[in-house]
């Protein structure tokens, strides 16, 4: 393996953490031997072209420092080829570093343990999904919550957290469940009415909410969860449970399992690792073992 490694920073990521995280990880990385270049990009289309590049190049790593969104534009450069992946998490969200237990916003610590895992020649492979062409690693979000995206992108103000509070708001006030088709694996197609549905390759999203709790990144499947229609008032009740995982044990929660996952839904759009995918229906798959996490569990 070749001792550059290609730090792909995100500096915008967290308000600016990116950009500060960047020189200790760097130095890190250096100080255990490794040789370290930057990519960056003019936009995300250039920074994934870069991040291929580097990966056509040979780099003995691609070390994304950043939060979910720059970490689904890595696994873009790398799944499916023999590039290890490094998270350096530090961003908002940071669920893909969450879930496979790698330090968060402590770059020195990850690159360290990225570092260390490099030298042993031991990153872990793990299952990544892919859905309409693109590869994510946590969660599909369809339906109430991928509709709170799609208001909070809209709004201008507030900025911050609050404008998604407002959004969750508005959202309440306009709830109706949703018609949905499901198929799994190939099955017979399920009429479903749902206020969302939910497709774990990892188990959480938005910053620690467990929607998909019991999702396995090594098992070739995807936890598929489905909270059923409802009134506003169970929907208060269950929402909030989603962060300790909860949620699944309520009756209008059913959970399955799967490797392949059809959602047709009307005027509904698709949101993966935190980045939005476009209008249903999708088509996701889940592949075994397509990246290698260096430093993971």
């Amino acid at each position: 393996m070749t001792s550059e490694i290609a730090l792909f920073v995100n500096p915008t990521a967290g308000r600016g953490r990116g950009a500060h995280a960047a020189q200790p990880a760097a130095s890190a990385l250096r100080a255990a031997g490794f040789s370290v270049r930057t990519v960056l990009g003019l936009d995300a289309d250039d920074a994934l072209a870069r991040a291929r590049q580097a990966v056509a190049d040979g780099t003995g790593a691609l070390v994304a420092v950043g939060g979910d969104g720059l970490v689904h534009l890595a696994l873009q450069a790398v799944a499916g080829t023999d590039t290890p992946l490094g998270v350096v998490a530090v961003g908002t969200g940071n669920d893909f570093a969450g879930t496979l237990g790698l330090p968060v916003r402590d770059p020195a610590a990850a690159a360290g343990r990225i570092a260390a895992a490099l030298k042993e020649a031991r990153p872990a492979a793990i299952d990544l999904g892919r859905v309409n062409g693109r590869w994510f690693g946590t969660v599909i979000a369809t339906g109430f919550d991928s509709r709170v995206n799609d208001r909070g992108n809209r709004m201008r103000l507030p900025v911050g957290r609050f404008r998604y509070d407002l959004a969750i708001v508005a959202e309440l006030a306009a709830f109706r469940p949703l018609s949905y088709r499901l198929t799994l694996d190939g099955g017979e197609t399920r009429e479903v009415e749902a206020t969302l549905i939910a497709v774990g390759n990892g188990s959480s999203y938005g910053g620690g909410m467990r929607i998909c709790p019991g999702a396995d990144l090594r098992d070739g499947l995807f936890d598929v969860t489905v909270v059923g229609g409802c009134s506003r008032a169970t929907l208060l009740k269950v929402f909030p449970r989603v962060y300790k995982g909860t949620h699944v044990d309520h009756p209008v929660v059913t959970t399955y399992r799967a490797s392949r996952v059809e959602l047709v839904a009307e005027d509904l759009t698709a949101y993966v690792d935190g980045e939005r995918l476009g209008p249903l229906p999708i088509t996701a798959e889940c592949v075994r073992g397509a990246v290698r996490v260096a430093g993971a569990g």
